[in-house]
């Protein structure tokens, strides 16, 4: 997985424990689904990786998110947070129980 620019060893490793095991999954699926099931497995949503994971797909590197298109791109990166924590996904247990920090609520 890591032949997909943006993508080390560290993000590799939490795909694959997200059951994106490898390159030809992840570009499969797609930034969106990819990220989804990223979340849903426990692993911390950020917006960087977020949008790494999309320029990655698109062979750009991650610092190239700019604009209007970066602006586009956060609006679908909380909404894949939102939908997430209504499935359950581990933010939305730390939230319940009071663990995330006021800006993140």
């Amino acid at each position: 997985m890591t032949e997909i620019p943006n993508i080390g060893p560290a993000t590799a490793a939490a795909f694959a424990r997200a059951g994106v095991n490898d390159a030809e999954t992840l570009r499969a699926i797609g930034a969106d689904a990819a990220y989804r099931r990223w979340l849903l497995a426990g692993n911390g949503a950020h917006f960087i990786g977020y949008y790494a994971l999309v320029m990655g797909l698109q062979g750009r590197p991650w610092n190239d998110c700019r604009g209007a298109e970066k602006t586009a791109l956060r609006v679908r990166f909380d909404a894949l947070k939102a939908e997430c924590a209504k499935a359950g996904g581990f933010e939305a247990v730390l939230n319940e129980i009071g663990l995330l920090p006021p800006a993140d609520r």
